[in-house]
């Protein structure tokens, strides 16, 4: 009888060592998402879309607290992220820009971002469009080629959405002022309203909800361009813009100019298109991570992917539903694509520092 009894105390001392070892990472947890920029903008907007679901396929989450750490371009937040946040999996990061910031940016970070744990990908596009009352008056996105005083909108000038915008229009030949250092979308897009600019960009989220809806359709503002998808060999139509009456840029090129972009300036259009693009949103983690916590939110965004609720609420929301890449790799494939050659590298240097005024 005493042997039974050991038996049974230590089978259920196992059996409880296994119910302890299967419990869920999260349980009890509570995470906080950081978004890199401002509240109403494209980032922030998808963000709390992602935050409002992705919760319900974390096992055991006890709760998800948004934060938004706007400044200097997402960079504040992404650092943020890699050398103070906790790194018990509490923390993680909803960014934009931060591949291209990575790569381009001369000062070195104390944390090295390739050391972050990417957890997932969302390919993206950004939209751009001007004030219809740009001289000599804009009818159609063609007419943009014969614009005069242009006035570009941006967030910092090293940023990816800045350097397209004035890759955009050094390639049609406009001559242009810049103005920078706007501390999110939402700030540019004032600027735009009060006609301190008149030509800028949106991610989709924001320019189906603020731009469109508003400015297009009052005649204030044209559509006049998007980013294709471009994976460095293949240009495709973004699933963002699938179905949407407008010309991606290489498209307008040939319709103004009459023969496809080519040269310097189309070649590192297409290097940031190839990184930022590819990789415009991540899911990201703070360096050193517990693999369980990386495993669980990998899971999660699986599930996200699948969720109809979460389909239906982007459609509703943004016009597409955001899908991630996710999965076995990711971590690796994001680490290879930090880097660019030193040709383009230094090019993009003095590009940044002869920025017009």
């Amino acid at each position: 009888m005493r042997l039974l009894r050991i038996a049974l105390a230590v089978m259920a001392s196992a059996l409880g060592g296994l119910a302890h070892a299967e419990e869920p990472y999260y349980k009890g947890k509570r995470i906080t998402l950081m978004i890199n920029y401002a509240a109403g903008g494209p980032t922030d907007i998808e963000g709390r879309l992602f935050a409002k679901h992705i919760v319900k396929h974390i096992d055991g989450l006890s709760g998800l607290l948004v934060q938004n750490m706007d400044g200097a371009g997402g960079v504040i937040g992404t650092n943020y992220l890699g050398e103070i946040a906790p790194r018990d999996g509490t923390a993680m990061g909803y960014v934009t820009g931060a591949t291209w910031r990575y790569i381009n940016e001369r000062a070195q970070r104390r944390v090295d971002f390739k050391t972050y744990e990417f957890v997932a990908y969302q390919p993206g596009t950004t939209v751009y469009f001007a004030r219809a009352d740009i001289k000599p008056g804009l009818k159609s996105a063609v007419d943009f080629g014969k614009a005069e005083g242009v006035v570009s909108g941006g967030l910092g000038a090293d940023n990816a959405k800045d350097l397209l915008l004035r890759l955009s229009l050094d390639m049609l030949g406009l001559k242009y002022k810049y103005v920078t250092a706007y501390r999110g979308s939402q700030a540019a897009r004032l600027a735009l309203q009060q006609n301190e600019i008149n030509y800028y960009a949106e991610s989709p989220p924001s320019y189906r909800s603020m731009i469109e809806p508003t400015m297009v359709r009052s005649g204030e503002v044209i559509p006049i361009f998007y980013d294709p998808s471009y994976d460095g060999e293949t240009f495709r139509t973004p699933r963002q813009m699938e179905g949407v009456d407008m010309m991606s840029f290489p498209q307008l090129y040939e319709k103004i100019k009459g023969y496809p972009p080519y040269g310097q300036l189309w070649d590192v259009y297409r290097t940031i298109l190839a990184v930022n693009g590819a990789m415009q949103r991540l899911i990201v983690m703070p360096p050193g991570v517990p693999p369980q916590a990386v495993a669980a939110m990998t899971q999660a965004i699986q599930a996200l992917n699948k969720d109809p609720e979460y389909a239906a609420d982007g459609e509703r929301t943004l016009g597409y539903v955001p899908e991630f890449v996710s999965g076995p790799g990711v971590n690796d494939r994001v680490r290879r694509q930090l880097s660019i050659s030193p040709g383009t590298r230094e090019f993009l240097e003095a590009y940044v520092a002869n920025a017009p005024r």
